[in-house]
């Protein structure tokens, strides 16, 4: 029964050493400038209220506890015609008493171009009234595996007759 231990000791040991060698490599840095193309309303909306219960009118951005789903198009240039690179969906919830901040979970799903299939997770406190808002990348996928860094968002576009704002997002991420 000893014997049994002791090997079983020593495969453990030689699995632990073999995996403290294997290398990820080197983090790599990416940039890059995308546009969520942002529909707050009408029969193709991208962003819908979901609490309080949206009744009609405006959403309430500035309400606190609202809650807002999302499933943006994400275009490489600033047209809502130029080429579609991803999707970007998650959640909003209006999280300060006064209204000034939202928190963001959003995943980025890039399903075209260099990045197809791979994600990049944004998770923070976004100060929803100020130009310029900063937000963490906590995590990614595929090309994106292990990534952290973070984005800024500013509302470049509305137009509240056609319910469109055009939002651009850059980007600063490190990765495998």
């Amino acid at each position: 029964m000893a014997s049994y231990s002791i090997k079983l000791y020593e495969i453990l040991i030689l699995a632990l050493i073999t995996c403290t060698k294997a290398k990820l490599g080197e983090f790599k840095e990416t940039s890059m400038t995308i546009y969520f193309q942002d529909q707050f309303g009408g029969p193709n909306a991208t962003v819908a209220q979901i609490l309080p219960e949206y009744i009609g009118g405006h959403l309430s951005f500035k309400k606190f506890g609202a809650i807002f789903c999302t499933d943006d198009l994400v275009t490489e240039g600033f047209d809502v015609s130029s080429a579609q690179v991803a999707r970007a969906q998650g959640m909003y919830l209006t999280s300060a008493l006064d209204g000034s901040n939202t928190h963001v979970l959003v995943s980025i799903v890039f399903n075209n171009g260099e990045y197809k299939g791979s994600t990049l997770e944004i998770q923070g406190a976004s100060a929803q009234f100020e130009r310029v808002r900063e937000v963490a990348v906590v995590g990614g996928t595929g090309k994106f595996r292990f990534a952290r860094g973070y984005l800024t968002f500013e509302t470049i576009h509305i137009n509240v007759e056609a319910n469109l704002a055009v939002i651009q997002c850059n980007i600063t991420v490190l990765h495998y």
